[in-house]
């Protein structure tokens, strides 16, 4: 029978083989997908046996139906026989694995950190001989492990490693959603049914073998397991024409009641253990019925429980009771350290009644949780904790803020405004309005509404008793953003009054916000050096939470650089199916930086795949700004059809919301087309829609984005009064002292304005800013306003050269009406520009063109950053998308690949 469940599989059989060797060899990945009992564990066995054939070692894990909700449990699993090469990692990975698994203690890996962590340990255990990862039950993986093995899965090419992944189908697994190759496995066709039924049976009657064949209908589990000694299970007319899954239950339910009571006990604990291993007071003698009824087989050596197939794991469960299940959780809880994730789980299964001690573990547990990388497991802990909650305000509490997790993390925009129906009390009104508003701002909801609900519930909080907790800081940040997003004064007065009736010193994300964030003109001078401090520790974070947050931080003062690493890896953990709210907020930060970086082409594919995130997730607002982002690189490349799509549309929704942001940020989009277009008084008059009546008003920081706009056009239709007054407006809120970017644009606004006298010295200074590159259409603007004032001065061959270098941005950005400016520019200075806007665009930005060039020229990337103002990571993360941009794999081609660019006919 062993050979049995293969019949009829050669076709699956040579597909895995094929998979197996190309894995071993190189590196891959596959998933296996079919129904329950359709032979996927056995072919799963099969692919397994053929690597190890091959000389490949083989690591497996396996999904556990009443363990998914157990962070890293999976990886706990792949990773047990590999303490030797654990012990012989870097002390970074080492602790990353240790940390994620329970092994060691301190701070929680961020998700690329760990997915390394395992890539390292995985090419340690493959540096003797090829190593293939088998993982069955997909669909039950705990979340984390799933999202972890789906970010690796997509790394392992040219590695070694091969990992064969198994899911049933429609049941749901992450892991589908990472795009792997699939092989899809279906019944049985009737000649291979027929022939593996007569193998198993061969003394079958006739008319039995008919009736097995039609029940299970090609189901090898169902022909293995419905014959019974007595014929076929089928022949119970009571039964009639069950489903096959259901009628398996039925097979394996009449051999678990026909066990003594102690097996049926011991089988329990292991069902609901899932660790797959026998404890000391167990004998393995009381399992020895389950094992001649074909339930289980237990490991002769490590004393090991493995369950034959999942659905005998299920029966055990349902033919219990509820008395039996909670006393095997409590035994199971006893197991654990009193501080771990898996004692206070089982305590909670344990549980008859509402008990604020395991309901106060599991919130610990579930903050935990989402510290290590896991949201959507600390969704699942807090909505028990709620469950188990005696008193309404803990209860309402707990499931508040895990609905507003779900609407701020995990993509899940469920309506929690009925769970906040007809409930009062103080703990429940702060509960309420933070899952509430959550759901309202990231869909586009009214900012008004918003506002009078979050300051509703912080004036009934006074001083909490037990300060800054978590729901309370989440209520704060929400209102820091609707602050943001409705950008009147009011707003803000209103917020600072409710901030200091908590009479409470807030967290240092908060602070940063409310300072950089919220009012950057006027208050994120001071706080400065602590986010720089807080953005070089980004990439020990592993809540993409918090990363996304400290991103917001440095957004208006341009801090963004060194964000961008810890962005793609919430990107990332989004797409493999993680933290999905999280990943849509870093696709908005990562446009909102690409905009001002030049990297419009990478915005463009970017904003596609946000908007698609955004439009199944239902997350207008979010959607908005990455509307955004494909109208100001639209307008800046003169298609002005798309610009007043888009633009109209922003407008149709945030008017009526009152959301000043999106407003701001049509307008913004309008005042660069219309520039583009030569259209000054059109373009000045939507500049002052976000500086009006201020060139730097507190409550608008989106004005940071606009000021050489606002200048340039007030110039273009000589209002020099009060082009002048915006420059010394901007001058005396020193925005300079903010970044370099804003250094930048000061000085170029200042060469504007500047009378004859003094222009050269103010746009040299402009064009001297340290990094100015970094942002190449403000750079090559303040280029061609230089030019066209040296021109006016008959200074003609240095107009020329200024000239010249911002045609050659604007050319490489597709900015086609400024390209054309210049080129008049340069006609008029007795020059003829050749229209070049037929030459290919170059692939790489200014700024990874810099970076590749101090990279062929030999240097690191710590001395690139420390030229250039840059983390080392955040130069290691140019260069990776360099590499492929100009199709090679190594820094010793960086040099010849640059040339072939400059020279397309070498």
């Amino acid at each position: 029978m062993s050979t049995g469940p293969l019949v009829g599989r050669t076709r699956e059989l040579g597909l895995l083989h094929g998979f197996v060797e190309t894995a071993v060899a190189e590196g891959g990945a596959l998933l296996m997908a079919g129904e329950v009992g359709v032979g996927k564990t056995a072919l799963l066995g099969a692919a397994a046996a053929h690597a190890a054939g091959l000389g490949a070692r083989v690591l497996r894990a396996s999904g556990v139906e009443f363990e998914a909700e157990v962070s890293f449990a999976g990886l706990h699993q792949l990773v047990a026989p590999l303490s030797a090469e654990i012990a012989a990692l870097p002390p970074d990975a080492r602790r990353a694995i240790g940390v994620a698994v329970g092994l060691a203690v301190g701070p929680a890996p961020d998700q690329l950190a760990l997915t390394n962590a395992l890539l390292a340990l995985l090419s340690a255990a493959a540096s003797e001989s090829s190593v293939l990862m088998v993982v069955d039950d997909l669909q039950w993986l705990d979340r984390a492990s799933a999202t972890l093995f789906g970010l690796l899965a997509r790394r392992l090419d040219g590695t070694g490693i091969g990992l064969l992944g198994v899911v049933r189908t429609g049941e749901g697994s992450v892991f589908e959603e990472a795009g792997l190759p699939e092989i899809a496995v279906g019944p049985l066709d009737d000649d291979a049914a027929a022939a593996l039924l007569t193998e198993a049976f061969p003394d079958l009657p006739p008319r039995a073998a008919r009736q097995v064949l039609a029940e299970a209908q090609g189901n090898p589990l169902a022909l293995i397991e419905l014959p019974t000694h007595d014929g076929p299970a089928a022949a119970d007319p009571s039964v009639g024409r069950t489903p096959v899954g259901r009628r398996l239950r039925l097979t394996f339910a009449r051999r678990i009641e026909g066990l003594p009571a102690e097996t049926r006990a011991q089988l329990l604990l292991a069902a609901l253990d899932g660790t797959g291993e026998l404890f000391p007071a167990i004998s393995v003698g009381e399992l020895e019925p389950a094992e001649r009824a074909r339930l289980i087989r237990v490991h002769p050596v490590t004393r090991g429980v493995q369950f034959r197939h999942p659905l005998t794991r299920s029966a055990v469960v349902e033919l219990s009771t509820d008395q039996e299940r909670r006393e095997t959780h409590r035994r199971l809880a006893a197991r654990h350290p009193a501080d771990s994730e898996r004692r206070a789980w089982h305590l909670a299964e344990a549980a008859s009644a509402p008990d604020e001690q395991i309901a106060q573990l599991l919130e610990e547990a579930a903050l935990k949780t989402k510290g290590r990388g896991d949201p959507v497991g600390a969704i699942d802990l807090l909505l028990r904790a709620a469950e188990l909650s005696p008193g309404p305000d803990d209860h309402d509490r707990r499931a508040m803020f895990a609905t507003y997790l779900g609407a701020d993390v995990t993509g899940d925009l469920t309506n929690p405004r009925a769970l906040a129906a007809g409930r009062g009390g103080q703990g429940r009104t702060v509960a309420a309005a933070v899952a509430a508003a959550a759901y309202m701002v990231n869909s586009g909801g009214d900012i008004d509404t918003i506002h009078r609900l979050l300051l509703g519930a912080l004036r009934n909080v006074g001083q909490p008793v037990r300060g800054w907790d978590a729901p309370l800081s989440e209520i704060v940040y929400v209102l820091q953003a609707n602050c943001s997003f409705g950008s009147r004064a009011e707003l803000l007065d209103d917020y600072q009054a409710a901030l200091d009736g908590l009479g409470l010193e807030p967290p240092e994300i908060l602070t940063l916000l409310g300072s950089t964030f919220l009012q950057p003109a006027r208050l994120a001078r001071p706080s400065l050096p602590l986010l720089d401090e807080a953005i070089a520790g980004i990439g020990d974070q592993s809540d993409h939470a918090h990363a996304v947050r400290l991103a917001i931080a440095a957004m208006y003062v341009d801090r963004m650089a060194g964000c961008r690493n810890a962005l793609w890896r919430v990107v990332e953990h989004g797409r493999a199916g993680g933290a999905i709210a999280s990943a849509i907020k870093a696709f908005a930060l990562l446009g909102f930086d690409g905009v001002l970086s030049g990297d419009w082409d990478g915005v463009l594919r970017l904003a596609d795949e946000g908007l698609a995130f955004t439009t199944r997730h239902h997350y207008r607002l979010l959607g908005g700004f990455l509307q955004y982002d494909q109208a100001m690189i639209a307008a800046a490349r003169g298609d002005r059809t798309t610009v007043r799509r888009l633009t109209d549309d922003l407008v149709s929704w945030g008017g009526p919301n009152r959301i000043g942001f999106v407003l701001q940020l049509a307008a913004h989009a309008k005042a660069i087309d219309a520039l583009g277009s030569g259209e000054f008084e059109t373009a000045y008059r939507h500049a002052l829609e976000i500086c009006s009546p201020e060139t730097v008003p507190v409550c608008k920081p989106a004005a940071l984005w606009v000021l050489l706009d606002l200048v340039e056009a007030a110039v273009r239709v000589e209002r020099m009064r009060e082009a002048r007054a915006h420059v010394a407006d901007i001058q005396q809120a020193a925005v300079a002292d903010l970044s370099p970017r804003l250094s930048l644009i000061t000085a170029g606004a200042t060469g504007m304005t500047a009378p004859s006298a003094s222009f050269r010295d103010a746009f040299d200074a402009a064009l001297a800013t340290p990094g100015a590159n970094r942002w190449p259409f403000a750079h090559a603007r303040i280029r061609l306003a230089y030019g066209e004032r040296l021109r006016r001065a008959k200074s003609t061959s240095e107009a020329r050269r200024h000239l010249t270098d911002a045609l050659d941005t604007f050319e490489r950005l597709g900015a086609i009406p400024w390209a054309t400016r210049c080129r008049a520019e340069l006609r008029a200075s007795g020059l003829p520009a050749a229209d070049r806007a037929t030459e290919p665009p170059d692939p790489l930005t200014p700024q990874e063109r810099e970076i590749a060039a101090l990279a062929a020229a030999g240097l690191t990337n710590k001395q690139i950053g420390e030229r250039l103002y840059l983390s080392p990571r955040t130069v290691g993360a140019h260069l990776y998308h360099v590499f492929p941009k100009l199709g090679i794999s190594s820094r010793a081609a960086l040099r010849d690949a640059l040339e072939r660019l400059s020279n397309p006919s070498v």
